[in-house]
């Protein structure tokens, strides 16, 4: 038997690259911080002050991931914009129940760290919580050789919100008559890359750096997941409900606001489908685009019909619809 000494490096796992990883990404964190938080970098757990002005404060969380949206990251090497999906699928859908998004942490395993790539991912995290005004608050970094391969890498996010008790119910405030707002995507966002990928390239052959609308392929699929925390703010109190369009489209997310007894009706011809789609469309049945991706519409909200107006002309928002008398669930015509 040997006596040669083995060290935690040989093992796979460089201690000082986590460590110069942890100073390089302290100031793109701290530029999330808001008056709440408590602390700094470094601690064993994030401390964030709750808010004052709840009467009835309650504490909300989401989860996420990026999906196999991920797998084109890096193979492209380009990394730094999904961490600005990371934090939109998990603030988007705390808004959906009325939450104010407070904080983020986020969940970084790979196979071999590399300081400089896991630097872009956490800048792109930092910046979905700028845009989704949060504050990063902590994270946990993981080296796991044998789990996964040297250059592949996992992302998990975890937001937490605060609303107040009685603003929560948004159900029981939808009723036949409301109309309902589109809020545009920026693109696929996060859901569907399975499909994506299985047709851009098994099926079609096509490459990332293939020219689509002008620019390479691979930035239109990159382009990051938009976040409404600002729009949700600034019209809160004009919204009745959101939906939040993720995996399985409109047909299968907005049912998700509707109480039994009311049916939303979709104007499918008034939908501003993005060319990704469109291009996608000629492939790929109709009712499984719609059951799949977002199609140009990352948020839907509910609204009075005496709020249409101010809200058209304070965002981008358009009429896609209304709601019904009907079976609980969507009817796209």
């Amino acid at each position: 038997m040997s006596e040669e000494k083995v060290s935690y490096r040989d093992a796979g796992v460089d201690i000082d690259a986590g460590n110069d990883f942890v100073e390089a990404i302290k100031a793109d964190v701290k530029s999330t911080f808001d008056e709440n938080v408590i602390g700094g970098i470094g601690s064993f757990a994030g401390a964030y002050a709750l808010p004052q002005g709840y009467k009835e404060p309650v504490l909300l969380s989401a989860t996420d991931g990026v999906g196999t949206k991920l797998k084109l990251a890096i193979e492209s090497g380009r990394l730094d914009t999904v961490g600005i999906d990371l934090v939109a699928m998990c603030v988007n859908d705390l808004i959906c129940n009325f939450g104010t998004p407070m904080f983020f942490l986020d969940y970084y395993a790979t196979g071999k760290l590399s300081p400089a790539d896991a630097k872009k991912v956490v800048s792109g995290i930092a910046e979905g919580c700028r845009r989704g005004q949060c504050a990063l608050i902590g994270g946990e970094t993981a080296e796991m050789p044998g789990m996964y391969a040297p250059k592949d890498f996992d992302l998990a996010g975890f937001s937490v919100g605060i609303a107040e008790r009685s603003e929560m119910d948004r159900i029981s405030r939808v009723k036949p008559g409301q109309i309902l707002l589109a809020l545009p995507s920026s693109g696929v966002h996060s859901n569907g890359y399975s499909l994506v990928r299985k047709l851009f390239f098994d099926k079609l052959g096509m490459r990332l750096d293939d020219e689509f609308e002008g620019r390479p392929l691979i930035e239109t699929l990159l382009e990051p997941t938009r976040i409404y925390v600002p729009e949700f703010k600034a019209n809160k109190e004009r919204i009745v409900a959101l939906a939040h369009i993720t995996g399985g489209g409109i047909v299968e997310n907005l049912p998700r606001v509707l109480p039994e007894g009311v049916r939303a009706l979709v104007n499918r011809s008034k939908i501003r489908t993005l060319p990704i789609f469109d291009f996608m469309a000629r492939y790929v049945d109709e009712e499984e685009m719609y059951r799949t991706f977002n199609m140009g519409v990352g948020m839907i909200w509910v609204v009075e019909p005496s709020e249409v107006d101010s809200i058209l002309a304070a965002t981008d928002a358009y009429v896609i619809g209304e709601l019904a008398t009907g079976e609980r669930g969507v009817t796209l015509a």
